[in-house]
This record gives structure tokens, C-alpha cells and sequence, in this order.
């Protein structure tokens, strides 16, 4: 059984003993499988109803062609939805990050076993909805990462929670230079879980329909584990891990993330690119980023790792609508997706010029909210 729409398809296979797997595919190639509200409107409920019925054994997420699972949120559409409101509050775009964080928080406690095939770009929005699946693949043409700073925004999707927890100031590191880490870096930081060839895809997902599902949790978690090893080569895996460039220079990273501002990260940055080529990629991202979601994102990935994805998601929520709120993020998406003349004008346009009121209105509802967090019924159980 097929249920097609434009944006995203969905698909159920039967499995002996009665029970289906279902498969969610991103159908947006041409905008690498980018998520847009339609999408995210469309899969919230569909996990719903999948959460809640007996046959239902496992689900399936992956992307559409062989570039992307997902390269991120349709930032498009949000920069349209605050040109739209010329200055004023957004409800469009606050309401889309609403429902894409409620979405990522139902991968994260969904009840049963998630797969997600994270071949190719999986990019902020995209590694929201990959880093809560319970079984994540990545591919040697995996490329992972949170480039939000190069558009007025900062990681997002639930971000302080996996970042938070990666060794030794590398979460930190990854979010203000915007590294993108490969299948090695995934595996080595808990990003992705097995190495398979992308060439594999179609029959791992005929072997998911062979297997003979129980519907206890623990039982069918392993039985797609094995599967996914079985497919896997063992000699590719230490392989991988061992070309982590990322686990190579964890000793540098770990001596720049400590950097207690903004300005002597950069410094350190800067100094470790003259003796390492990993290095001069965040020299580059950090010298065209926004000053304001520089400073916002040190501080953001400075807190609790132990908050929970709850916590997360709803911190996530009010610095997204502080970040609608201002100037930056329409001009950060027009400049480099949009006009992509590559010359934002930010505000403010130096590090220096950024003021501790205007970093700390990023971690607080505006008073308008009334104290009414759209993501305050979030629970331990996936379920309003």
C-alpha cells in the first residue's frame, strides 16, 4: 500500500506473522529532500497513527536520488514568511519551527524501532529528524552537518542535545565552524550507527520485510540490528572510524572549544588552520558568519548536556523565534540562498558591536507568549 503526495511518499510492506514496516521517503530531490511545513504536515500525523497500531513494527525514513536524505528546513520558505510580515512577528515562520520541533521530538520517543538512511547531505533540519532514529545509517558519501551560523540562525533541532554529549568541545566546535563530519566522524561520535554501501538500500529493505517481527521493543530493536550488521563489512567499519579527521585532531579541538568568547575562539581557530587543513574550513565559515549567532551559539553550547530532548526542544523553540525576530536570518538566507550574492549585511557587523542583552534575549520567550510555550506539553512518552 502506497499513499503518494507531492513532497513526501509513504509505503507499508507486509511481513510474515502479519505485521508491516512503513516508509516515510523525503520526494523533494531537486531541493535535496529539504523539509518544508508540507512535509513536516504530513509526517507528524502519519507517525501518529504508525505509533499507535499494533502492525506496525518499524519505520523506515530516507530521501529521495543519491545526493541527500535531507539538506536542512526549507529556509526559503521561512525567509518569504518574514518578508511577508516586514518587520513584524512571523506566525508562519514560528509556527514552522513549532511543528518541526514537535516532529523531531516524536522520532526521538517514538515506541518503536526508526531507521533512517542518512546517505549523502543530512544538514540541520535533515539531522533533526536523523539524530533521533532509534538505527541510523550513514554511507561513505555521507556529509554531516549544522551550517546554521552562515544564515543568521544556530543549531537547532534539538542540537544541545547531541552536541552536547560528542567528547571534549567538539559539539561546540562543529556548531560555530560548521564542519561537516563524514561517515568516520558520525560513527566515532555517535552520529550514525552502521556503515553500509548506499548501493544496499533497496535490498536491506527487503530484508526488513523477511524479518519476523514480535512488537517488544527490545526483541525487534536487535532484530534490525542484526540485520543492518549483516549487511555490513566489518573490515569498511574499521576503516572509517579510523579516518575520522575529526578523532585525529580531537586534542586541537578540544584546546580551541575551550576558548572562554567568541573572539579567542577565532584566534585559536585561526592558529590551528596554519598547521591543519580540517582547520580552514571553520576559518572560512566563521569569517562570513553572523557575529550575533556566533555569540548566541557559544553560549548555547555551553550548557547542561544532561537537559533532556524536551528541554532542548523548547530552548530550541524560543531562540528560533528570536532569530525571526531579528534582522539577521532573512539576511543571512537572502545573501547566500536567495540573492546568494555572499554579502550579508549583519546586524550588528562585527563581533565586537554584540551586546549581552541582545545574546540573552535568545534564551527566553518575548513577553507576548504570555508564558505559553507552544512545545510545553512535551513529554517522556512522544504523546501531547
Amino acid at each position: 500500500m502506497a499513499d503518494n503526495t507531492d513532497s513526501i511518499v509513504f509505503d507499508e510492506r507486509e511481513c510474515p506473522g502479519g505485521r508491516r514496516v512503513a516508509f516515510a521517503r523525503l520526494n523533494a530531490e531537486k531541493a535535496l529532500n529539504s523539509l518544508s511545513k508540507t512535509m513536516i504536515d504530513a509526517l507528524q500525523p502519519q507517525m501518529e497513527r504508525w505509533a499507535a497500531r499494533d502492525d506496525i513494527a518499524c519505520v523506515v525514513l530516507y530521501g529521495s536520488g543519491e545526493r541527500a536524505f535531507c539538506a536542512g528546513g526549507d529556509v526559503i520558505g521561512l525567509y518569504q514568511a518574514m518578508k511577508d510580515a516586514d518587520g513584524a512577528p512571523s506566525p508562519t515562520a514560528e509556527a514552522f519551527f513549532a511543528a518541526e520541533y514537535r516532529l523531531d521530538h516524536t522520532i526521538h520517543r517514538f515506541p518503536k524501532p526508526v531507521l533512517c538512511w542518512g546517505h549523502g547531505i543530512v544538514m540541520g533540519g535533515g539531522l533533526g529528524l536523523m539524530a533521533g532514529a532509534s538505527h541510523r545509517v550513514v554511507t561513505k558519501a555521507s556529509r554531516i552537518a549544522m551550517p546554521e551560523v552562515t544564515i543568521g540562525l544556530f543549531p537547532d533541532v534539538g542540537a544541545r542535545w547531541f552536541l552536547g554529549r560528542m567528547p571534549a568541545g567538539i559539539g561546540r566546535f562543529l556548531g560555530l565552524t560548521t564542519t561537516p563530519m563524514n561517515a568516520g566522524d558520525a560513527l566515532w561520535l555517535n552520529m550514525g550507527d552502521y556503515l553500509l554501501c548506499s548501493e544496499d538500500r533497496e535490498p536491506v529493505f527487503d530484508a526488513l520485510t523477511g524479518l519476523r517481527w514480535t512488537g517488544v521493543r527490545a526483541a525487534d530493536d536487535a532484530a534490525l540490528a542484526d540485520c543492518l550488521r549483516d549487511f555490513g563489512d566489518a573490515q569498511a567499519l574499521q576503516t572509517a572510524c579510523a579516518e575520522s579527521p575529526l578523532f585525529a585532531h580531537q586534542s586541537a579541538i578540544a584546546g580551541i572549544a575551550a576558548a572562554p568568547d567568541v573572539a579567542s575562539f577565532i584566534e585559536r581557530l585561526q592558529a590551528a588552520a596554519e598547521h591543519a587543513a580540517l582547520f580552514e574550513h571553520g576559518v572560512r565559515a566563521v569569517a562570513g558568519a553572523s557575529p550575533l549567532s556566533m555569540a548566541v551559539v557559544h553560549r548555547q553550547l555551553d550548557g547542561d548536556p544532561r537537559m533532556s530532548i524536551e528541554q532542548v526542544l523548547q530552548a530550541d523553540y524560543a531562540m528560533a523565534v528570536a532569530c525571526t525576530r531579528r534582522p539577521d536570518l532573512a539576511e543571512g538566507i537572502r545573501a547566500l540562498l536567495v540573492d546568494k550574492d555572499k554579502q550579508p549585511a549583519w546586524q550588528p557587523a562585527e563581533l565586537a558591536d554584540v551586546q549581552a542583552d541582545d545574546i540573552d534575549a535568545h534564551f527566553r520567550l518575548p513577553s507576548d507568549y504570555n508564558g505559553r510555550h507552544p512545545l510545553g506539553d512535551l513529554n517522556h512518552d512522544g504523546r501531547p
